[in-house]
């Protein structure tokens, strides 16, 4: 785990400690539910420094934990991986109540809350704005290439050797290409979000194949999924200045018959 995720949960257990004694230990799973989404929901450059210190969260998915109405039907990464850390915090709290003695379980070990406590139609907000990033605005001023864009410069690079040879193929070549690119490892995605924490900003927008993952995608496969598009509009940005991709009339490029919709990433 995440050392700076690791330090946030234990203050988050203290307060929780604090709470239920201010409040003569009443409400244990109301307590810990409303403190988790009130503290969780972590900023973008906090949660993009925790992603880098633990790029396992980028295989989370949304399932059905992301209580906040706005964000369910196309929750953003950040969303998805902070719904976890809630649920994971959560579970924590109770184990805690149970050790305690505010909650007791049954014979199966499953915790006892009282219906008072339970709503399943309870909202929380995501309180977190993932368009908003101070690392993303420092990196973007300073000079050098970033890691992105060392990725996309090879991929160009590549694909343009390769056109000179396969003119007649430019689409099939620009998708062969931004495949051959594409950023699917935790690990090798962690650190261009850590470099730009708005990639906790995007969200499934239909790019996914919804069969594959069962309408739920992991978050940093939501990611890789932008990323491969963006350079795919680019390497067919290239073939067009080649002249190998013609313009219709209103001057969109004209893709093979059968491409006119983006690929989907599976």
């Amino acid at each position: 785990m995440s050392q700076t995720l690791s330090d946030i949960l234990e203050l988050v257990r203290k307060e929780y400690l604090q709470r239920m004694d201010a409040n003569h230990f009443a409400q244990p799973f109301l307590t810990a539910e409303k403190l988790c989404h009130e503290k969780l929901y972590l900023d973008t450059d906090l949660l993009a420094r925790i992603v880098s210190e633990d790029p396992t969260l980028l295989a989370t998915r949304a399932s059905d934990l992301i209580a906040d109405p706005k964000e369910r039907d196309n929750p953003a990464v950040g969303a998805i991986i902070s719904s976890n850390i809630v649920m994971a915090a959560l579970e924590s709290l109770l184990a805690l109540a149970v050790g305690n003695k505010w909650l007791d379980v049954d014979n199966d070990g499953h915790i006892l809350v009282e219906e008072t406590e339970l709503n399943p139609q309870r909202n929380y907000a995501v309180t977190a704005d993932y368009s908003q990033s101070d690392t993303a605005t420092k990196n973007l001023s300073k000079k050098g290439v970033s890691l992105l864009t060392k990725i996309f410069q090879a991929a160009e690079s590549e694909f343009l050797e390769l056109l000179d040879s396969e003119v007649h193929d430019a689409y099939q070549l620009a998708l062969q290409v931004s495949g051959n690119y594409a950023i699917f490892s935790p690990e090798d995605i962690a650190p261009l979000i850590a470099e730009n924490p708005l990639l906790l900003g995007l969200r499934p927008d239909e790019m996914v194949d919804e069969e594959l993952f069962e309408g739920d995608p992991p978050a940093g496969i939501i990611i890789s999924g932008h990323l491969t598009h963006i350079l795919l509009d680019q390497l067919l940005e290239l073939a067009e200045e080649k002249g190998a991709l013609a313009q219709d009339g209103a001057g969109h490029i004209i893709l093979p018959e059968g491409d006119d919709d983006n690929p989907i990433i599976h």
